[in-house]
């Protein structure tokens, strides 16, 4: 494998609004993630998802976090401080360095 194409890729992923329990209390978590998907595509946010829930995941509720394989409805995602929609969502292509931060926007009451 030559240097162009890396074997993992360093990301940072951060939970708030609540999601961090679901991922044992933690907010920060520094991964090193495949750089290819199952099928040989570039990594992207949509592979990313279960990922998270196969590996940092210690919560069983994870209908809190995935509806229908993406993202639940009431849960932002910003990649790199810029919200998902304007980088593409689930199929931005993560690259070394990359920020990924969901903040739950459901609160109980």
């Amino acid at each position: 494998m030559d240097e162009a194409s890396p074997a993992h890729i360093n990301i940072t992923i951060e939970f708030t609004g609540g999601l961090e329990m679901l991922f044992d209390n933690i907010q920060t978590h520094k991964v090193s993630i495949p750089a290819k998907d199952d099928e040989g595509a570039n990594v992207n946010v949509k592979s990313l998802i279960p990922w998270l829930c196969k590996n940092i995941m210690r919560d069983s509720r994870k209908e809190l976090f995935v509806q229908e394989g993406s993202i639940r409805p009431g849960i932002l995602v910003l990649i790199n401080d810029a919200d998902w929609e304007l980088e593409g969502e689930d199929q931005y292509e993560l690259k070394e360095g990359d920020n990924i931060l969901f903040v739950s926007t459901l609160h109980g009451g």
